[in-house]
């Protein structure tokens, strides 16, 4: 590792075309509450304890706590909150919406499953503007969120730190579990009108958070080889090593390789330490006979 530098994270790694795919963070059961202050240094730093007691009931549960709030309002502190339970796992993908009149009512949230509140029909779309984690998700996310509720009515949410934010702006788009990456206006509107038809937008995709990078690697290049769209066309069947399977409709199958491939160095966040590239891309795909 190298020194510092002082340009944007998020600027270097778009001029390094650092590939986007196998960077989504892994998890696809979530609970994101509507969050009425600034963005705290992490969740578990939250200065209300109910709000960090919710993060470890949710760890505990396997679900992974996202703060989010509406972008350009802020609510008296007294305002009930909109909780958002979420499974993305194929085939199982799944919203419930809740209200709860505060923090005190944080503790009797259930996160057994999603099917907990009024199911969520519309997509909706969660950017990343977590400005005390990094200033690119300030800047960039921040301006991405406010362009996005000016041109969509309803389902747009900033929110706490999604990681990469050296890919800003990012978002997460639910009930799909795909996230994406620098985005401007056109792509995000794209990509969410997509989750809405039950399918994957490939440009700017990170990846399915059900997945591990590897198969978050595979997942994409095989959609971009067959121009699949639908979100649970693809299933990642095994990891061996740097052998992926992934499987598809009607018995299609392919064997994809996916290998670290060195580059130059670049910090991960504004202000990082310089680190050497590695990322994972997928350097051979082949289709395997069809099983009837």
């Amino acid at each position: 590792m190298a020194g510092k530098t002082d340009a944007r994270c998020s600027a270097l790694a778009r001029a390094l075309a650092e590939p986007l795919p196998g960077t989504a963070p892994v998890g696809d059961r979530l609970v994101c509450v509507e969050h009425l202050g600034a963005w705290p240094r992490t969740v578990d730093e939250h200065p209300d304890p109910a709000v960090a007691g919710l993060a470890e009931r949710a760890r505990a549960a396997g679900r992974r706590l996202l703060l989010i709030r509406r972008p350009g309002r802020r609510p008296p502190p007294d305002s009930p909150r909109t909780v958002l339970l979420a499974d993305t796992g194929p085939g199982a993908v799944r919203v419930g919406q809740l209200v709860v009149e505060g923090p005190s009512e944080l503790a009797s949230i259930p996160l057994d499953d999603a099917r907990a509140g009024e199911p969520v029909t519309r997509p909706l779309m969660l950017v990343c503007t977590h400005g005390t984690r990094d200033l690119c998700c300030a800047v960039d996310g921040l301006a991405l969120a406010r362009g996005l509720a000016e041109t969509e009515t309803d389902g747009i949410w900033e929110c706490s730190h999604l990681g990469g934010h050296r890919f800003a702006p990012t978002a997460l788009v639910l009930p799909t579990g795909y996230l994406y990456g620098r985005l401007d206006l056109a792509s995000a509107i794209e990509a969410r009108k997509a989750a809405g038809q039950g399918e994957v937008e490939h440009g700017h995709c990170r990846g399915r958070a059900a997945w591990e990078p590897a198969g978050q690697v595979a997942e994409l290049a095989v959609r971009a080889q067959t121009g699949l769209r639908d979100v649970d066309a693809l299933l990642v069947a095994r990891i061996d090593g740097p052998d992926v399977l992934v499987t598809g409709p009607a018995g299609a199958a392919w064997a994809v390789r996916v290998e670290p491939r060195p580059g130059p160095e670049r910090p991960t966040s504004c202000g990082g330490t310089l680190e050497r590239m590695a990322p994972l891309v997928a350097t051979g795909i082949r289709e395997l006979a069809r099983v009837r």
